[in-house]
């Protein structure tokens, strides 16, 4: 009953696509790719305008714990207008993949999704691994495991446990959590710039997270208030695309040193 009741806290998928991929008016790809243990999984490929100076760079998104990639247009039409490439997937279990979600099934998930990018031809260096939340913990995970070229973390918490208590302080949450997704311990290991962008106004993820985080990893960081609630549309804000856009531009000036 313990593990049934973390698990439905943790992972919130729908399987309903409430638009499709070709809704944003952009050329795109609908993918199936398999993971290492066997899962089919879905995702949408949005390739950059190839005319634009980021075109060889891409952002794989790794989405928050509810919902699926049908819920996040308009962050990936504003990456595509900072002219870079898109690749979001859902985790097994959420929109058209198959399975059912658990920690270590993400990562080998995002792990699978870094696969299919390489085959595409981008370099590890041009991936950019973004998370989202709960993708937070997956983004930097997959950064231990697959070479990249950077790392946002938007509205991430330190580790789960931490949050957990947080929410349910009359349970043993730290004693009983077996779902880690420990951001903050992983992030001293990365050597890769890192853009941590939180609101002072979340009130699921309390702000002190994402400072723990700017304090665990490794220079170059980036560090940017937003504003609005855990869920509200940060792509909208003029301070999300300007972070993105300086972030971008200083991954630029690391690969050419």
């Amino acid at each position: 009953m313990l593990r049934w009741f973390e698990h439905s806290r943790v992972y919130f998928p729908s399987r309903v696509m409430d638009v499709a991929g070709a809704e944003l008016g952009r050329p795109f790809e609908d993918v199936f790719f398999q993971t290492n243990d066997g899962v089919k999984l879905n995702a949408w490929f949005y390739p950059a305008d190839p005319r634009a100076p980021r075109a060889r760079k891409v952002v794989l998104i790794c989405h928050g714990n509810a919902g699926n990639i049908g819920h996040r247009l308009g962050l990936y039409e504003l990456l595509l207008e900072l002219g870079v490439s898109v690749f979001a997937f859902d985790y097994r279990g959420y929109g058209r993949s198959e399975g059912k979600p658990g920690e270590e099934g993400t990562y080998l998930d995002a792990q699978a999704a870094h696969a299919w990018l390489r085959r595409k031809g981008f370099a590890a260096a041009d991936i950019i691994a973004y998370g989202e939340s709960l993708g937070g913990g997956v983004a930097t995970e997959l950064c231990l495991r697959e070479p990249a070229g950077g790392l946002v973390l938007q509205s991430t918490f330190t580790s789960l446990p931490d949050i957990g208590a947080e929410l349910y302080p009359w349970l043993p949450v730290r004693w009983i959590s077996s779902i880690k997704y420990d951001t903050c311990g992983k992030l001293p290991r990365l050597k890769i710039p890192v853009l941590i962008l939180h609101s002072r106004e979340d009130q699921l993820i309390c702000y002190r997270h994402a400072e723990q985080n700017r304090a665990a990893a490794n220079e170059p960081k980036l560090f940017v208030e937003i504003r609005g609630g855990h869920s509200d549309a940060f792509w909208e804000q003029r301070e999300f695309r300007e972070a993105m856009e300086k972030f971008l531009g200083e991954l630029e000036k690391t690969q050419r040193r």
